[in-house]
């Protein structure tokens, strides 16, 4: 995988045309692009065919659903249908949900003949801080503890990977193993502001410590240049694996 493969760009806007003109502009300079509820609650699901034509030919549909198995299997064949590379749920659905899931994005996939999306997990939202997750969740877990066991079910339940902060990459890939994806948000360059992210830790520093991928928004597009910003972040990832390798 080359170092711009790992860079997925979130395009957290409310309106087609900056989603558009931010995949036309940085489409050579990152590898994916995340769709999040925002950007589809505001342009529909309409967005994931314009993108594509606009030259996001990896899209990962940061969908999140929660629901009882039933209904998370309904939203995955639905899902399906858009040729969308990745989508999620949350991990605190369950292993029933997560399994429902999972089959029917193969289902679906091999109704139609195409390729099923990587299925991916949310342990714990990067938002969240150990104070939050012991007094508002009630967990008695560390905030590692806890992804590392939404992980290891993630894993059985048949999903290939988890959202995961970069304070817990490392303690998921001893856990789940090599072949087991680990989508990284929370990821902020040197000086960056974390604005809402709680457990942050700079793209070289997540790939060092086995990220597979790195989703980053706001440090790209709110970027003076997102042309530049992007570069500098794909030179401090490419400089990362060379160090690993």
């Amino acid at each position: 995988m080359k170092p711009i493969d790992r860079l997925i760009l979130a395009l957290d806007v409310d309106n087609a045309f900056q989603a558009l003109q931010l995949v036309r502009l940085l489409k050579d300079h990152v590898g994916a692009f995340k769709v999040g509820l925002e950007l589809v609650n505001a342009a529909g699901v309409g967005i994931f065919e314009k993108l594509q034509d606009a030259g996001a030919s990896r899209l990962f549909y940061d969908a999140k659903i929660h629901d009882i198995p039933n209904t998370a299997a309904g939203a995955m064949r639905a899902i399906a249908r858009h040729g969308v590379w990745m989508t999620n749920v949350h991990a605190a659905g369950g292993s029933r949900m997560i399994r429902a899931a999972a089959d029917a994005l193969l289902e679906t996939s091999e109704q139609f003949g195409t390729h099923p999306p990587l299925l991916l997990a949310v342990t714990l939202l990067t938002s969240l801080s150990a104070d939050e997750l012991e007094n508002e969740l009630h967990s008695r877990l560390s905030p590692e503890n806890y992804v590392v066991a939404m992980a290891r079910m993630t894993q059985a339940a048949g999903g290939q990977g988890v959202v995961a902060s970069p304070r817990e990459i490392e303690a998921v890939r001893a856990a789940c193993g090599p072949d087991f994806l680990i989508v990284t948000p929370g990821v902020r360059p040197t000086g960056a502001d974390t604005a809402d992210q709680r457990r942050t830790m700079t793209p070289g520093e997540a790939i060092s410590r086995g990220a597979d991928y790195l989703v980053i928004g706001r440090p790209i597009i709110a970027a003076e240049n997102p042309v530049v910003a992007a570069e500098k972040i794909r030179m401090e990832v490419e400089s990362a694996v060379e160090r690993k390798s």
